[in-house]
Order: structure tokens, then sequence, then C-alpha cells
């Protein structure tokens, strides 16, 4: 907003009045009167209108009439006002009639600012400092940030602090901002997931979530996170266009801007449940993974499929094979006898013919609170148990070959359309809309706590209250960079060979440079972190080692 005044139409607003700022004046402007206009009177001219609050119509160009159809959002009546609102704006352009020059010109005022760059451990102290636009940060004895129950400290944040000294006249002025940072590896062979060198299973969750804090306190208890992009009911071949694909480059683009930053986050997942089986699938998704990857390199790329493995045109490019399967849910219904052997066919059939690490990413069954059947039946909280269990038996199994994590649908129910399909939305949530659990919620806890339990490291036993665990501490360098512009991202790191990882959250704040690369000289822990000169959400979310408090 800004001064208003009387201006006559037609005219040029420069050239009205005594006001040097406007007659120089370049941008956006904006016309409004209130008018009493006849029944019959439909016209309006401008450059975009608004009809009482409604856009109705946009036009290039300022020398020239239009026309705007506004019949339906005038008021009819004697003496019905109507306000139209009219925005210009005045910039040329090399595309313009007439067109305009643009002149490009050198910032040389940050010759007068001071960049200060220092990392602190938890106990305030500096670790290590660095000055200037770019430059390298090296951290001797790093602490790494563990999930949790992965060691006697999980979850090790050091701050970054970034100090921009400006000389002003009345003398020198500070601004700070801070930086929660992890130091972390995340790599993947063909048959195991490891964070910081150690074989990693994930066990936790399917969640819906927006909340930029929920990411924040993963980073703070250790909660693994697999970041998943908005992608769901990608299904018909039009979505699969390059208009479609552009919108969806763009859509990892900000994911990973905004995310970025999080030791929590340990994968990228740019889809769920595509058809990934249609012809144009195969392109969409080399060129979807590849540019994830180009953003973000020190993180594993995948999708969610529910396709058959023969057909499926997009997993080839994937890092780590993430499937959802229902069952003795969506058919087979209630013949839980059935869920073992094809469950294990699934996981053989798609190790066998890509040789990757395989997450079970979704399973689950719909249940109501307080319905209980004996024998089971679908609905009740026993069938939701027995299913689970069935699920349990095969992951046993499979766990100690290819399979890295399994991930129960859903955290919690969730409202959906209405169909005859839903009882008042979503029910595979072990816990209710009101978060009180469900039967299977403590069928999970002992799972998960004797998952857990089972992880050996070489190290002394810590004993917590749900059982043991061994946990060892690793002394490495990290080398970190950063760059003017929009801060330092990421102190986060990995091998210089290929890495992958996990599946689970959405939402997280981050800076707006990205990444730290890997410099593919070392496939050591102690290495150097170069950072580009220049870079170009339902999401799910899963906690991979639960708190003991549910």
């Amino acid at each position: 907003s800004g001064p208003s005044l009387d201006m006559p139409v037609p005219s040029s607003f420069n050239d009205v009045g005594q006001d040097g700022r406007l007659r120089s004046f370049v941008g956006w402007v904006w016309y409004e009167r209130e008018a009493t206009l006849p029944q019959r009177w439909t016209e309006d001219l401008g450059t975009r209108v608004w009809v009482n609050g409604v856009h109705v119509a946009e036009h290039e160009g300022g020398h020239l009439p239009f026309e705007a159809d506004i019949s339906k959002l005038v008021q009819s009546g004697p003496l019905s006002s109507c306000r139209i609102t009219i925005a210009i704006n005045n910039t040329l352009s090399p595309h313009t009639l007439p067109p305009g020059t643009i002149l490009y010109k050198t910032d040389t005022s940050n010759e007068h600012f001071q960049l200060e760059v220092c990392l602190l451990d938890e106990e305030g102290r500096v670790v290590a400092k660095g000055t200037g636009g770019r430059g390298q940060l090296r951290v001797p004895s790093a602490h790494l940030w563990w999930p949790y129950l992965m060691h006697e400290h999980p979850a090790y944040l050091y701050s970054l602090e970034v100090k921009l000294t400006a000389q002003t006249a009345a003398g020198f002025v500070s601004d700070f901002y801070t930086l929660p940072v992890g130091i972390r590896t995340v790599g993947v062979t063909e048959s195991q997931f490891r964070i910081n060198g150690k074989p990693f299973y994930f066990h936790g969750v399917n969640k819906h979530e927006d909340a930029d804090e929920v990411m924040q306190l993963c980073d703070r208890y250790g909660i693994v996170v697999i970041d998943e992009s908005p992608g769901v009911g990608i299904v018909l071949a039009q979505s699969f266009s390059n208009v479609s694909l552009q919108h969806h480059l763009e859509v990892m683009e900000e994911m990973v801007r905004r995310d970025k930053n999080h030791p929590a986050v340990v994968m990228w997942s740019v889809a769920n449940e595509p058809a990934s089986f249609l012809k144009p699938a195969g392109f969409y998704f080399k060129t979807l993974i590849a540019h994830t990857k180009a953003l973000d390199p020190s993180r594993p790329v995948t999708f969610v499929t529910n396709s058959n493995y023969e057909a499926d045109l997009a997993v080839p490019y994937v890092d780590v094979i993430c499937v959802n399967s229902y069952y003795s849910w969506y058919h087979d219904y209630g013949h839980m006898e059935v869920i073992q052997l094809q469950l294990a066919t699934q996981f053989e059939s798609w190790y066998k013919t890509y040789q990757k690490p395989i997450i079970q990413s979704e399973y689950g069954a719909e249940t109501i609170t307080g319905f209980h059947e004996d024998p089971p039946l679908m609905f009740s909280e026993e069938y939701q148990k027995g299913l689970l269990e069935q699920y349990h038996v095969v992951l046993d199994q499979k766990r100690k070959e290819y399979v890295v994590g399994e991930l129960i649908w859903n955290f919690a129910d969730f409202m959906t359309d209405q169909s005859p399909q839903r009882a008042i939305g979503n029910r595979k949530g072990i816990f209710t809309r009101q978060r009180q659990p469900k039967s299977a919620a403590f069928l999970l806890r002992e799972r998960y706590w004797k998952l857990a339990n089972e992880t050996k490291y070489h190290g002394s036993a810590v004993k917590s209250q749900w059982g043991d665990f061994h946990r060892t501490q690793s002394k490495r360098f990290l080398d970190c960079a950063w760059q003017t512009g929009k801060f330092l991202v990421w102190i986060l790191w990995s091998f210089a060979r290929r890495e992958r990882c996990f599946h689970g959250l959405n939402r997280v704040r981050s800076l707006e440079k990205p990444l730290l690369q890997h410099s593919p000289q070392s496939e050591s822990l102690d290495t150097d972190c170069v950072l580009p000169q220049e870079q170009p959400c339902r999401f799910r979310a899963t906690c991979a080692q639960v708190p003991p408090v549910l």
C-alpha cells in the first residue's frame, strides 16, 4: 500500500501532479473506483481487472482497449454500486511493445560486510570457525548424529552460527542466524542400509505431516525420516506429460531446498503408488530421480511402488525398493493364511530381479476401535493384530537377508472422502484420530523394542528401561563448506560411493542454498565436503526408532 490520489482517465499517471517520485515510478499502480452502472453495461477496461474483488481479466499492453464480461458479477437494481479495481505495470522488457532494455549492475555494497561462521558443540564451545564468502570447516573428533537407541548419546546436534556484520552510518551492525546441524553418513549395499557405517533396520510408521516442528523434533530425538513429495495419484497417462514432469521437478527442488538441512532425513521419495507400469513412466521417473540426485548427491532416492515387479518401469532407477502390499485386505478378504506365502514371494521376486535392499513401505488393515471378534473378522482389532503378526513372520526371515525396513500404514486414523470402502475415514491407524492406542499399537511397541535391542555394536553395553543395547563412539573428521547469498547449508555428508536410505515424513525448514557435496576423492569418513557454486508433499514420515512413551 502507498499514497493515493485522484487520477483522471485516460491519462498517464507519470505525468499527473508534481511528485517527482511518481513521474519516474516504474512498477505496479492500482486504480479503483466505485461506480453505479446500468444493468446493460458490462464493459470494463484495464490490465488486470477485479470487479467486487473478483479477478476477471488480464491484458498485456497499455495502448489498446480490451473488454471483459462482468455481467454475472455486477449487482442489478436501482443505484447498485460496483467496485472496479485495475492494476497496471509499466515495466518494459525486451519482449514488450515497445521493448525495454534491462541493465545488469554488480552490487559492490558487500564490500562493507563481513561474514563469520562458527560451529558450536552442545556445550556451546566453538569447535570450528571460518570467515569470508566461501570456505570449509574441519571438525576434529566429531560427534556423530545417531538414531535413537543406536548410541549412548543419540541425535547429537551442533549449532551452526552465521554472523553478518555491516558497516552503517550509525556504526557496525550484526545479524545472526543459527541452524542446528548433525553429522552422519548414510550408505546402502545390495542388502543393507547403513548409518555411520552400521547396519540399520527401519521399523516405524507412515504419517501425513506438514508441521516444521515435527521434523525439528525428529532431528532432536533421533527419529529417522524418509521425506516424500505430494506425488500421489499419478495414475493417468496424461499425468506423465512434459507439463506434469516439469511441475514435479519443481516440487522436488522446493522440497530439497526446504528439508535438506535435517539430519533426520535420510532419503527422498518422489512419489507414492504411481502407475509405474505405463510406458511413459520409465522416462518420467528416470528424469525425476536423476534430477533429485543432482540436487542432493548425498541422499538416496526412491519412490513407493505397488506395481508388479515384472511390469514396473521406474524401479530400475531407485536406490532402495519400497513396496506397498495389503495381502488379505484388498484381496483374499479374511484369509490371513495366505499372507506368508504371498509376502515371501513378493520379496524374493523383487530381490532376484534387482539385487537392491527392500523396504515394506506400507502394510496394514482397517480397524474400528472396540470391535472384537473371535475368530478374527475384518475391521476387528483382532484382525488387524493377526494380520500384522503374519507379516512379521516373513519380515523376520527376510530382514536377515535383504529386507531393511517395515513401515506400518498408518500412524493414526485420518479423514478421507466418503466412499463405501471407508467407515468415516481411513481406519488403518494403530492409533485413533484422538491418539488412543488400538491393540496393534501394543504389539508394535513390543516388536520395535525387540528389533532395536537386537542391534549389536562394539563398545560397552548400555541399559535402558526396556532392555540392553550396545554402543560405540566414532571419532572422525568432518569437512563442510559454506557460501554467502543465503548462508550455509548442511553439515550432513556421506561416503563417496553410491549411497541409499529409508522411507518417511514430510516438511522441514531449510536454507536457500543447497547442500554439501561429497568429494569423490575419498571413501573414508575423513573427507572434504565441497559446496557447489549454484544448485538449481502427501509425504511420508517414518519413525525408525520409536521413543518409549506411546
